[in-house]
């Protein structure tokens, strides 16, 4: 069997990611990663099953207000889901049935989890506001990945109904020689400006531009909250709930943007014209 390497399994990272995995998770995880592919079996899948059954111990310990060990729980069990892809990729085992199961175990974790939350939390207290909140977590996940997958479907449609450019017609006209006796102009200092800044860091950590997803969504509610303690879950929930529907608000646009100058969709060949 191979002997892979840390550089290897940093291969396996995604392009850009969210800033929780590539700070908080990745550090962990690669590491995990290098120990179960050079001296394990484990395939993606059973990683995969693995991180689903993580995350439904840890919606029972929230349901019995356990919420540290929940935290504990839901951090480990999104570390393996991040594994099965690096393991995937390093030792090119992916099915197309693993995407699937991957993308389903998360849904069922995040629902679970929200559910055990809130269970808990109002047998403690009787408190209405916490069925609340389970409710709105749910909802604005699966809002999150069904809203997603049909955003990018809209801009694949764009692309291909999108015309050609015309293509330039005759030769292009070469570019007059500088005379080397002649000093260039000096180039004026550019001056770096903070949003600047803050994009070429985050491209060269790997970060994601858009800095509230689901993934920080989920953190925020399922570890960090918990672990500041019973009277965080609410506002620090809110918060990023608000966050993320901003997020996604601004997304939207951003495709309505995109949409306004492409042309129609074309009708289908097969669907009746409607007499005039």
């Amino acid at each position: 069997m191979r002997a892979y390497s840390l550089n290897d399994v940093h291969a396996t990272r995604k392009r850009r990611d969210s800033w929780w995995t590539v700070f908080v998770v990745d550090p962990v995880a690669c590491r995990l990663t290098l120990l179960v592919a050079n001296h394990t079996a484990i395939t993606p899948n059973g990683l995969t099953r693995l991180s689903l059954v993580l995350g439904m111990v840890s919606a029972v310990c929230f349901a019995f207000g356990q919420l540290v060990a929940g935290a504990a729980l839901f951090y480990v069990s999104f570390m393996v889901d991040c594994m099965d892809g690096k393991i995937a990729r390093l030792k090119e085992t992916g099915t197309a049935f693993g995407l699937w199961l991957d993308y389903v175990g998360d849904r069922i974790r995040v629902v679970c989890c929200a559910m055990g939350l809130a269970f808990g939390q109002y047998m403690a207290t009787g408190d209405v506001a916490y069925v609340m909140l389970g409710a709105g977590v749910a909802v604005l996940d699966l809002f999150r990945y069904v809203n997603a997958p049909q955003m990018k479907r809209v801009r694949e449609v764009v692309r291909e109904n999108r015309p050609e450019p015309p293509a330039k017609i005759g030769p292009v006209p070469p570019r007059e020689p500088r005379d080397p006796l002649v000093p260039r102009a000096p180039r004026a200092p550019r001056s770096l400006t903070l949003r600047r800044r803050l994009s070429r860091f985050l491209t060269r950590h790997r970060v994601r531009t858009h800095l509230i997803s689901g993934i920080e969504f989920h953190a925020a509610v399922f570890v960090v909250a918990p672990l500041i303690g019973v009277a965080a879950l609410l506002p620090v929930s809110i918060v990023a709930g608000a966050l993320l529907l901003l997020n996604e608000v601004f997304l939207i646009y951003r495709m309505w943007l995109f949409t306004r100058a492409a042309p129609a969709a074309p009708r289908s060949e097969n669907a009746q014209r409607v007499p005039v």
